[in-house]
């Protein structure tokens, strides 16, 4: 059975349906970009598949022994974020609190977790320096580390790139790749910068509300859907 199944779900915000009609597999291994234009629901499909809001129809379940703590979750960065007070180590060893349980205090294999993080991610130097005083590409890589220390199976994605220059966006689709590849977690991944997701991505999934596309990266390329949102991939379409 997949990791998370949506069947026949339809999602509301404010009391508006914004999303319907979604039925979707996400197994293991995967990676899945959802794409589209703003205001399209790509947000509120993630936060359904997170959990985080319960479908008015259809049903979202997760399977294979999917707990809630085996899922991480980087949502779009904000200002607040951007300005958090605290150290890099900190940030990072946070993304542990779910499987912290009813301990008081972090565990070994907490603070083992946080240290690998900090390392597969290239920032390991940087562990003592205060959140706030990095770079916009230097947060981004603190907060994916954050979110890797509370995945095991499935890492969600909230445009990660967004407000970073297109090296660093480079650098980080290249991670992310990497931790797909090396550790066969799933990724879902909203993206506006299709064209680079591409390279990478398994699967698309376009919705305009609902599901428009869903198929291979080279099939999307060739259809007119595809050709068309390429075409205005430089716009940032956030969901």
């Amino acid at each position: 059975m997949a990791l998370i199944l949506c069947q026949q779900v339809a999602l509301a915000y404010d009391g508006d349906l914004v999303v319907q009609g979604v039925d979707l597999e996400v197994d293991a291994g995967e990676y899945l970009c959802i794409a589209g234009e703003n205001g399209s629901g790509k947000s509120t499909l993630m936060k359904g598949m997170l959990g985080l809001l319960p479908p008015q129809q259809g049903r979202i379940i997760q399977g294979e022994g999917l707990k809630t703590h085996e899922i991480g979750y980087l949502p779009q960065h904000t200002a607040a974020q951007r300005d958090f007070p605290a150290g890099v180590y900190e940030v990072v060893l946070s993304g542990r609190q779910g499987k912290r349980g009813i301990r008081p205090f972090y565990a070994k294999a907490d603070k083992a977790a946080a240290e690998e993080n900090l390392h597969r991610l290239g920032i390991g130097e940087l562990r003592n320096h205060c959140y706030r005083e990095l770079s916009g590409g230097q947060q981004q890589r603190v907060l994916l580390a954050r979110a890797l220390c509370a995945a095991a199976k499935v890492l969600f994605l909230d445009e990660p790139t967004a407000g970073l220059d297109p090296l660093a966006a480079t650098e980080l689709y290249r991670l992310i790749h990497r931790i797909n590849r090396e550790t066969g977690m799933a990724v879902v991944m909203i993206s506006h910068d299709i064209r680079r997701a591409l390279t990478y991505a398994r699967r698309i999934l376009h919705i305009q509300k609902t599901p428009l596309f869903l198929g291979s990266p080279e099939a999307y390329a060739a259809s007119s859907l595809g050709k068309q949102f390429l075409g205005n991939d430089t716009e940032e379409n956030h969901g």
